[in-house]
């Protein structure tokens, strides 16, 4: 056998990898964009999709890790290859748990959709969810292209998320104040206002092992 034949081989199993984490990445988005629409205007069966999918994309990384393992133990790679093969695990790790946030948020937004939602709170979380939406598109761009200068954005962009999140948080409990009737409701807008901020850390978390990815260092 041409020696040249395993490596070949080699690249095209991190090729595969790399596009399947793609694929994976993919389906988080759209899952995220669709438990957004839920909330701004619920729909039960796009709810329902939701879910399936946030289990689906947990089997798909379950996949994905034993994919991994199995590269690492044929192959035994070192260095960056090594850091690419481990960081595919702990990325679908973070993409696996987006998805099931994306499933809470629908959950919160099931217990809304007969309420009147005040207008402060509504416009927060919509600029907030449009916000992390973009982030998490840049978390994943970024590893897959290994671009460690926008990877270093993010954490920028995290400050912006708690800032909105804060002013959400003044919202949402100044109207609780005004009408106590509300709270019992208003209480699934703090739950989806949490829900949107632990997927931007989550994105943050994915661009941090891209700079680890890169170069060997915590960022």
């Amino acid at each position: 056998m041409d020696k040249k034949y395993p490596r070949i081989l080699f690249r095209k199993r991190l090729k595969d990898l790399r596009k399947e984490m793609e694929d994976i990445g993919q389906r988080t988005i759209q899952a995220h964009k669709n438990a957004v629409d839920v909330f701004l205007e619920y729909d039960e069966e796009m709810a329902k999709k939701v879910v399936a999918d946030s289990k689906e994309i947990d089997g798909m990384v379950f996949e994905l890790e034993r994919r991994c393992i199995s590269i690492i133990a044929a192959e035994q790679p070192v260095a960056r290859d090594l850091r690419f093969i481990e960081a595919c695990i702990k990325v679908g790790s973070h993409l696996k748990r987006i998805a099931y946030l994306a499933a809470n948020i629908t959950d919160a937004a099931e217990k809304l959709k007969d309420e009147e939602i005040p207008k402060k709170p509504s416009e927060d979380l919509k600029h907030m969810a449009d916000f992390v939406q973009m982030m998490l598109s840049k978390g994943i761009y970024v590893f897959l292209d290994q671009n460690m200068d926008m990877a270093k954005e993010l954490r920028h962009d995290d400050d912006k998320v708690d800032d909105l999140f804060d002013q959400a948080l003044d919202h949402i409990t100044g109207s609780m104040f005004d009408d106590k009737d509300a709270i019992s409701y208003l209480i699934n807008l703090l739950f989806v206002a949490r829900f949107l901020e632990r997927i931007a850390d989550r994105a943050v978390s994915i661009g941090d092992r891209t700079i680890f990815m890169i170069t060997c260092e915590k960022p």
